[in-house]
Protein backbone atom coordinates (compact mmCIF):
# COMPACT_ATOMS: atom_id res chain seq x y z
CA UNK A 1 0.00 0.00 0.00
CA UNK A 2 1.21 3.50 -0.86
CA UNK A 3 1.93 5.94 1.90
CA UNK A 4 -0.57 8.79 2.03
CA UNK A 5 1.20 12.01 2.96
CA UNK A 6 -0.95 14.80 4.34
CA UNK A 7 0.23 18.32 3.56
CA UNK A 8 0.14 20.53 6.61
CA UNK A 9 -0.77 24.17 6.16
CA UNK A 10 0.34 27.28 7.98
CA UNK A 11 -2.35 29.61 9.25
CA UNK A 12 -2.76 33.02 10.77
CA UNK A 13 -5.58 32.99 13.30
CA UNK A 14 -7.12 36.41 13.75
CA UNK A 15 -9.29 37.81 16.46
CA UNK A 16 -12.15 39.81 14.94
CA UNK A 17 -13.03 42.90 16.99
CA UNK A 18 -10.06 45.27 17.24
CA UNK A 19 -8.02 43.31 14.68
CA UNK A 20 -10.22 42.97 11.57
CA UNK A 21 -12.82 45.59 12.43
CA UNK A 22 -12.97 48.63 14.65
CA UNK A 23 -14.01 47.68 18.18
CA UNK A 24 -16.44 50.03 19.88
CA UNK A 25 -14.72 51.43 22.95
CA UNK A 26 -16.40 52.38 26.20
CA UNK A 27 -14.34 53.20 29.29
CA UNK A 28 -11.15 52.04 27.47
CA UNK A 29 -12.68 48.57 26.96
CA UNK A 30 -13.50 47.05 23.55
CA UNK A 31 -16.97 45.90 22.52
CA UNK A 32 -18.20 44.22 19.33
CA UNK A 33 -20.40 45.97 16.78
CA UNK A 34 -24.09 45.34 17.49
CA UNK A 35 -25.26 45.74 13.91
CA UNK A 36 -24.01 45.47 10.34
CA UNK A 37 -24.04 49.29 10.19
CA UNK A 38 -21.49 49.42 13.05
CA UNK A 39 -19.16 46.90 11.37
CA UNK A 40 -16.17 48.77 9.93
CA UNK A 41 -13.11 46.97 8.55
CA UNK A 42 -9.95 48.74 9.69
CA UNK A 43 -8.04 50.52 6.87
CA UNK A 44 -4.84 48.42 6.95
CA UNK A 45 -6.62 45.03 7.01
CA UNK A 46 -7.24 44.28 3.28
CA UNK A 47 -3.59 44.85 2.29
CA UNK A 48 -2.27 42.97 5.35
CA UNK A 49 -4.47 39.94 4.65
CA UNK A 50 -3.56 39.99 0.95
CA UNK A 51 0.16 39.83 1.86
CA UNK A 52 -0.37 36.93 4.28
CA UNK A 53 -2.53 35.06 1.75
CA UNK A 54 0.10 35.58 -0.98
CA UNK A 55 2.70 34.06 1.37
CA UNK A 56 0.60 30.89 1.58
CA UNK A 57 -1.09 31.30 4.95
CA UNK A 58 -4.65 30.18 5.58
CA UNK A 59 -6.56 33.04 7.23
CA UNK A 60 -8.92 32.02 10.01
CA UNK A 61 -10.92 34.34 12.22
CA UNK A 62 -11.39 32.99 15.77
CA UNK A 63 -13.81 35.12 17.76
CA UNK A 64 -15.66 34.96 21.06
CA UNK A 65 -19.16 36.40 20.66
CA UNK A 66 -20.59 35.88 24.16
CA UNK A 67 -23.34 38.47 23.74
CA UNK A 68 -25.24 35.85 21.71
CA UNK A 69 -25.07 33.36 24.60
CA UNK A 70 -26.05 36.13 27.02
CA UNK A 71 -29.09 36.98 24.89
CA UNK A 72 -28.06 40.59 24.19
CA UNK A 73 -27.19 40.09 20.51
CA UNK A 74 -28.94 37.99 17.87
CA UNK A 75 -26.85 35.23 16.28
CA UNK A 76 -28.21 36.34 12.88
CA UNK A 77 -26.56 39.76 13.32
CA UNK A 78 -23.18 38.10 13.98
CA UNK A 79 -23.65 35.81 10.98
CA UNK A 80 -24.54 38.75 8.69
CA UNK A 81 -21.40 40.59 9.89
CA UNK A 82 -19.34 37.47 9.10
CA UNK A 83 -20.92 37.13 5.65
CA UNK A 84 -20.00 40.75 4.83
CA UNK A 85 -16.49 40.27 6.25
CA UNK A 86 -15.92 37.15 4.15
CA UNK A 87 -17.28 38.88 1.02
CA UNK A 88 -14.74 41.70 1.43
CA UNK A 89 -11.68 39.83 2.73
CA UNK A 90 -9.79 36.62 1.73
CA UNK A 91 -10.73 34.74 4.91
CA UNK A 92 -10.74 30.95 4.65
CA UNK A 93 -12.80 30.14 7.73
CA UNK A 94 -14.56 31.74 10.69
CA UNK A 95 -14.61 29.95 14.05
CA UNK A 96 -17.04 31.41 16.59
CA UNK A 97 -17.73 30.70 20.25
CA UNK A 98 -21.25 31.91 21.09
CA UNK A 99 -21.11 30.70 24.72
CA UNK A 100 -21.88 33.27 27.41
CA UNK A 101 -18.66 32.90 29.41
CA UNK A 102 -18.33 34.68 32.78
CA UNK A 103 -18.86 31.35 34.54
CA UNK A 104 -22.24 30.85 32.82
CA UNK A 105 -20.83 28.27 30.41
CA UNK A 106 -17.92 25.87 30.36
CA UNK A 107 -16.74 25.04 26.86
CA UNK A 108 -13.42 24.29 25.22
CA UNK A 109 -13.89 26.86 22.45
CA UNK A 110 -14.01 30.15 24.36
CA UNK A 111 -10.67 31.92 24.24
CA UNK A 112 -8.30 31.74 26.13
CA UNK A 113 -8.96 28.00 25.65
CA UNK A 114 -7.55 26.80 22.30
CA UNK A 115 -10.61 24.84 21.10
CA UNK A 116 -11.40 26.98 18.04
CA UNK A 117 -7.80 26.80 16.82
CA UNK A 118 -7.53 23.06 17.44
CA UNK A 119 -10.86 22.45 15.65
CA UNK A 120 -9.76 24.44 12.59
CA UNK A 121 -6.35 22.71 12.64
CA UNK A 122 -8.01 19.27 12.53
CA UNK A 123 -10.43 20.27 9.78
CA UNK A 124 -7.86 22.00 7.55
CA UNK A 125 -4.64 20.07 8.34
CA UNK A 126 -2.93 23.03 9.98
CA UNK A 127 0.46 22.78 11.66
CA UNK A 128 -0.13 24.88 14.77
CA UNK A 129 3.61 25.13 15.50
CA UNK A 130 4.05 26.92 12.13
CA UNK A 131 1.02 29.13 12.70
CA UNK A 132 0.26 32.45 14.40
CA UNK A 133 -2.47 33.96 16.57
CA UNK A 134 -3.03 37.71 16.26
CA UNK A 135 -5.23 39.50 18.76
CA UNK A 136 -5.76 42.63 20.80
CA UNK A 137 -6.61 41.09 24.19
CA UNK A 138 -4.99 38.79 26.73
CA UNK A 139 -7.40 35.97 25.81
CA UNK A 140 -6.02 35.92 22.26
CA UNK A 141 -2.38 35.74 23.40
CA UNK A 142 -3.14 32.99 25.95
CA UNK A 143 -5.19 31.06 23.36
CA UNK A 144 -2.34 31.17 20.85
CA UNK A 145 0.16 29.96 23.44
CA UNK A 146 -2.20 27.15 24.54
CA UNK A 147 -2.55 25.99 20.93
CA UNK A 148 1.22 26.05 20.36
CA UNK A 149 1.19 29.03 17.96
CA UNK A 150 3.40 32.09 17.97
CA UNK A 151 1.53 35.23 18.99
CA UNK A 152 1.32 38.87 17.96
CA UNK A 153 -0.45 41.26 20.32
CA UNK A 154 -2.02 44.33 18.76
CA UNK A 155 -1.77 46.94 21.48
CA UNK A 156 -4.85 49.14 21.40
CA UNK A 157 -4.20 50.61 24.86
CA UNK A 158 -7.20 48.97 26.53
CA UNK A 159 -7.58 49.09 30.30
CA UNK A 160 -6.66 45.41 30.52
CA UNK A 161 -3.44 43.66 31.50
CA UNK A 162 -1.83 40.85 29.55
CA UNK A 163 -1.42 37.58 31.46
CA UNK A 164 1.25 35.98 29.26
CA UNK A 165 3.90 37.72 27.22
CA UNK A 166 3.21 37.67 23.46
CA UNK A 167 6.02 36.70 21.09
CA UNK A 168 5.66 40.10 19.37
CA UNK A 169 3.64 43.31 19.71
CA UNK A 170 2.31 45.56 16.95
CA UNK A 171 0.17 48.66 16.60
CA UNK A 172 -2.13 47.26 13.88
CA UNK A 173 -2.60 44.27 11.59
CA UNK A 174 -0.36 45.71 8.86
CA UNK A 175 2.56 45.76 11.26
CA UNK A 176 1.64 42.29 12.58
CA UNK A 177 1.64 40.91 9.02
CA UNK A 178 5.11 42.37 8.42
CA UNK A 179 6.39 40.72 11.63
CA UNK A 180 4.91 37.34 10.62
CA UNK A 181 6.37 37.52 7.11
CA UNK A 182 9.81 38.60 8.37
CA UNK A 183 9.91 35.84 11.00
CA UNK A 184 8.71 33.23 8.49
CA UNK A 185 11.44 34.22 6.01
CA UNK A 186 14.08 33.82 8.74
CA UNK A 187 12.94 30.24 9.31
CA UNK A 188 13.00 29.43 5.58
CA UNK A 189 16.43 30.97 4.90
Amino acid sequence: MGEHKVTLHRAVFLDRDGVINRALERDARPYPPTSLAEFEILPDVPAALAKLKAAGFLLIVATNQPDVGRGTLQQGVVESIHAQMRAQLPIDRVEVCFHAGKGASDCDCRKPKPGMLIHAARELNIDLAQSWMVGDRWRDVDCGHAAGCRTVFIDRGYAEELRQKPDFSARHLGEAADIILTQTQKVVL
